[in-house]
């Protein structure tokens, strides 16, 4: 039996359904309610609780040799944020607690490539620490601090991988990620605003897939990337213009120009998906290898561009989910 926690994420559902596919048993834990669309017509046996509730968290946990852990937290905030952090930090510690109370064979960590200690220039790889000290806001610095706890069990002799996605894009985005957001921003007709950056994008299907691969040929307390292909901003936006069809004209915002939307927008209602955050992470040495996950697992993403015109033809797929409900393209494009 495996265990996936985090299941109706992105990678989460996209986790599930790859297992499904190999034949394995598989279990969620989900938080109590309604059947996430995500999960829906799939053959998983559904656990109610959360990660921080630990009576449910060790019912999930009996009769399990591998658990999946991918639940957590996502914030964009760049200061302190207790919730991100009790979520991410000690639910992680919980997970940790409930594996060794039940023997569970292997646990494979969702880290972040945030959480890394990433430097201004040269190559960003498998080699590099975590360090919560050197964070860019409070979801980098818990999930970083969460490895740590990680890797001390893996080191007390804890069965324990952990892996590092890059940005995720492909079909199955049923909660609008971060890079799904960009997608559907860029997806409608009309006059798109762009700025410098770049970063690294990977399909998720090859994510799900790597973190199999972990489970079966990672080396305990071994950290490894999951990335695919350095994308520029510009890069992403044409990809999706092309699988998208329609009229799209690019506009080039200036950094001042950018910097100074970053500072206004979150004072409105919505979401931005501009803000200080993800300009500094765009802006980031995104310079990233998966050497020792290509040498070690056998892991071989598809190329990127792939991935992000997948996720546009699914999205469009899925039209009256996402393209006619203007909350959603609100929330998208705010």
């Amino acid at each position: 039996m495996k265990l996936v926690t985090g299941a109706t994420g992105h990678i989460g559902n996209v986790l599930v359904r790859e297992l499904l596919g190999r034949g394995e048993r598989v279990r969620a834990l989900v938080r109590s309610g309604k059947l996430p669309v995500a999960l829906e017509g799939l053959e998983v046996e559904i656990v109610a609780g959360d990660i921080l509730d630990i009576d449910s968290l060790e019912r999930a946990m009996r009769g399990v040799d591998v658990v999946y852990h991918l639940a957590a937290r996502i914030s964009l905030a760049a200061g302190p944020d207790p919730e991100t952090e009790r979520v991410n930090l000690e639910g992680t510690r919980n997970v940790i607690n409930a594996a060794r109370r039940f023997a569970v064979r292997r646990l494979v960590y969702a880290s972040s490539i945030y959480a890394l200690r990433i430097p201004d220039s040269g190559l960003v790889d498998e080699s590099l620490p975590f360090d919560p000290a050197h964070c860019r806001g409070a979801y980098d610095c818990s999930k970083a601090a969460a490895s740590l706890e990680v890797q001390q069990a893996a080191a007390q002799g804890l069965e324990a991988v952990l892996v590092c996605p890059t940005a995720v894009a492909g079909p199955y985005d049923f909660q609008v990620s971060e890079a799904g957001r960009g997608i559907l921003y860029n997806l409608t007709p009309g006059v798109k605003f762009h700025v410098d950056g770049a970063y690294n994008f990977v399909d998720v299907r090859d994510v799900a897939h790597g973190f199999i691969l972990a489970a079966e040929k990672g080396h305990s307390g071994q950290t490894y990337v999951l990335g695919g292909d350095r994308l520029t901003v510009r890069e992403v936006a044409e990809i999706i213009w092309e699988a998208a069809g329609g009229w799209h004209v690019g506009v080039h915002l200036p950094d001042w120009v950018a910097d100074l939307a970053a500072e206004i927008l979150p004072l409105f209602p919505g979401d931005p998906i501009v803000t200080p955050y993800s300009l500094a992470a765009i802006r980031s040495n995104s310079n990233i290898s998966h050497a020792r996950a290509a040498r070690e697992l056998g892991f071989r993403p598809r190329p990127a561009r792939q991935a992000i015109a997948d996720a546009v033809r699914w999205f469009l797929e899925q039209r009256g989910e996402f393209l006619q409900v203007p909350e959603t393209i609100a929330k998208a494009t705010a």
